[in-house]
């Protein structure tokens, strides 16, 4: 058993301990992800910011932690248990996500809103909040249960060809002492404090990241998508003034909006990174599809600047990709005018 103090990350002012002082639990011995992922997140939340930490598979004593996470043989939030190993746990995250939670999960789907909301300084009823939640349960949280729950990501009989040992539950899991290292409490206790920064900061990141890029490009798309009528009446054209991430959030908000497959857009238009010219992008079949939902003309690809505007009747011309999925034009007007041409071929 051991005890220790809180994890230093957090911003929250340390408090005088007292009688009333809130501890979280969690077994001691060789930790995983799931666990020190739990306890960072519990750390975030306006309730266990300045909790102790105990580390223990001592019954007596996790009886008296405020909350347990991946010990004890228990899930019942009411009480703040949040174990996930008892015969007949089947609790999984919803909103179509069926992966069985680890201790990760379980604090997170609890607790993860609050989270978000704070680090992101606004109400836990704002929209946002509901998005990057499900956003990080998808692209963070699912797959440290899924590998702690020993869930495998394909058919049993399907075999990698390689492996991939660099996600951030074998990164946790190479923290414990070597079999040759000590592995005493404190040296324990230590690393367990590692990895949980470990995982936990990168889990910021990833909120940041959604929260800073991800969210403001999802915006754009559904500005976009909104005003395409403006573009061209067809309603198969969009318009960006600049770059922006589109392909993911466009089929997102197309299944969101339940907008018809007559009535999905055909053509992206948006300037290219360098500022210069523009560029006219076919969307694809899928997201991650090569098939073009409508590819560029034949009789275009492969061709470039003169050329290609002789062909096309168009000025400014750049190229058109041998596979038609994309184009260039020189100026704004110049790319919409191929767009709306390549709706009539």
């Amino acid at each position: 058993m051991s005890t220790f103090a809180t994890l230093d990350e957090h911003p929250a002012k340390k408090v005088k301990m007292d009688e009333t002082r809130k501890v979280i639990g969690t077994h001691n011995g060789t930790f995983h992800c799931d666990e020190a992922l739990a306890v960072f997140l519990l750390k975030r939340t306006s309730a266990y910011a300045n909790a102790d930490l105990t580390r223990t598979r001592d019954p007596a004593i996790l009886d008296t932690c405020t909350v347990v996470v991946d010990v004890g043989g228990v899930y019942d939030e009411s009480k703040q248990r949040f174990d996930h190993h008892q015969r007949g746990f089947t609790e999984v995250f919803g909103h179509g996500f069926n992966t069985k939670l680890s201790s990760a999960g379980l604090v997170y789907k609890h607790f993860g809103k609050e989270i978000i909301a704070s680090r992101l300084r606004v109400s836990v009823d704002d929209p946002k909040v509901e998005t990057l939640w499900l956003k990080l349960y998808r692209e963070f949280i699912e797959s440290i249960d899924a590998i702690d729950n020993g869930v495998n990501q394909y058919p049993a009989d399907l075999k990698p060809l390689y492996r991939i040992r660099t996600d951030v539950s074998a990164r946790v899991g190479y923290l414990n002492p070597a079999w040759n290292e000590p592995f005493d409490s404190a040296t324990l206790d230590s690393r367990f404090l590692q990895a949980s920064s470990l995982v936990g900061e990168e889990f910021l990141g990833r909120l940041d990241y959604y929260g800073n890029a991800w969210l403001p490009a999802r915006d754009l798309v559904a500005e976009g998508l909104k005003k395409r009528t403006e573009v061209d009446p067809s309603g198969k054209i969009i318009i960006f003034e600049q770059f922006v991430p589109w392909k993911e959030h466009l089929f997102d908000l197309e299944a969101d909006l339940s907008i018809p497959e007559d009535s999905k857009p055909l053509y992206i238009l948006y300037r290219d990174e360098s500022g210069g010219s523009w560029r006219v992008q076919a969307v694809p079949a899928a997201p991650e599809s090569f098939q073009s939902r409508k590819a560029l003309p034949e009789a275009w690809r492969g061709h470039r600047d003169d050329e290609l505007s002789k062909i096309t009747g168009v000025e400014g011309g750049v190229f058109v990709h041998a596979s038609g999925f994309i184009g260039g034009n020189k100026t704004q007007k110049g790319a919409l005018e191929m767009a709306k041409l390549a709706l009539t071929l």
